[in-house]
Parts: structure tokens; C-alpha cells; sequence
């Protein structure tokens, strides 16, 4: 009957302290974190690893429900996985319990705030994104000249002068020369 916690943020600059001594008071034994966005469980790596090692009688921790799952489905998927194994869900800053009729009932609430969150932000986003296409100032990314990083590489001019010369990340240079038939 372990306690196991799960931390998560969105991105590298946002910090996971808080979460992870929330979950050592707890009494959470093995903690897995990680810098991920949460809007998909795809890609997240930590959250399937103590999905996998959570065991029948065992609890999974975590500060808040949004910090596990943005959607509602994914959200359910978890505690589904969870439930079949036996094991519970707890967030310690929200009264979330699965264990219990009230618990559950406010787990499915936050779940579906947590997924309408995601999608005014997303509405906010592309608000901005039109109104800045409107003034003018909406800059989109570069397109390569294939063709031109091409005929420069035949040319024998190096990586870095082509990423130069047609003002784009060297990165892209290897990229096109890469994907060349």
C-alpha cells in the first residue's frame, strides 16, 4: 500500500518544488516528475511509468487534478486505469478522494474545468493570433528554399554560410540536406 506521487508543469522554466514537497508530506515514498504539457497524455513518459508500477491498494498522489490531466477523457482513461488496478487517486490541495461517492463525484467536476480551462485558453490564443494578423504584425516562420540550400551545398558552401546567407537556423540546413534524395 504505497503512496506514489506524480508532479507535473507545462514547461522547462516553470518549477516543480512546491508540487514535490507537497507530495514528500504526503507520505509519498516514490515520486515521478516532469516537464510536460499536460493536454494530452501522449508523450508523458513519468505519468506512464507510475501508471505501470501502481499496484492494487496503492494510491497515487497528486497536488491537483489539472496537474494529472487538461481533458475530461484522459482524466477518466487514468482513473479508469487506476480503478482496475486496484489502486486510488488523492490530490492533496483539492478534496479528491476515489475512494469515496463525494471524491469521485468532485474529481469528474475539476476534470471538466480543468478541460474547459484549456479550451478558452486555446480560443484566447487564436483571438490574439487574428487580431495580430489584422494589424499586420503577425509574423509567420520562415520557409526554406529547399533549392537553394541545395544548389549552395553542391557549391561546396558549408552549413553555417547557408544558414547565413539565406537567414535561417542551421539546424534547417542539415534538415534539407538530410531529407535530399
Amino acid at each position: 500500500m504505497a503512496r506514489i506521487g506524480y508532479a507535473r508543469v507545462s514547461t522547462l522554466d516553470q518549477d516543480l518544488t512546491v508540487q514535490l514537497a507537497a507530495l514528500k508530506a504526503a507520505g509519498c515514498d516514490i515520486i515521478r516528475s516532469e516537464k510536460v504539457s499536460g493536454s494530452s497524455t501522449i508523450g508523458r513518459d513519468e505519468l506512464r511509468t507510475v501508471l505501470a508500477f501502481v499496484r492494487a491498494g496503492d494510491t497515487l498522489v497528486v497536488t491537483r487534478v489539472d496537474r494529472l490531466a487538461r481533458s475530461i477523457g484522459d482524466l477518466q482513461d487514468i482513473v479508469r486505469e487506476l480503478r482496475g488496478k486496484g489502486a486510488g487517486l488523492l490530490a492533496t490541495e483539492q478534496p479528491i478522494d476515489t475512494s469515496t461517492a463525494a471524491g469521485k463525484a468532485f474529481l469528474d467536476m475539476l476534470g471538466v474545468f480543468a478541460e474547459f480551462e484549456t479550451n478558452l485558453r486555446r480560443e484566447r490564443q487564436a483571438e490574439g493570433i487574428a487580431k495580430a494578423k489584422a494589424a499586420g504584425v503577425y509574423k509567420r516562420a520562415r520557409t526554406v528554399d529547399l533549392e537553394a540550400v541545395r544548389r549552395l551545398a553542391e557549391e561546396g558552401v558549408g552549413a553555417s554560410a547557408i544558414a547565413r546567407r539565406l537567414g535561417i537556423g542551421r539546424a534547417s540546413v542539415y534538415r534539407v540536406l538530410k531529407a535530399a534524395p
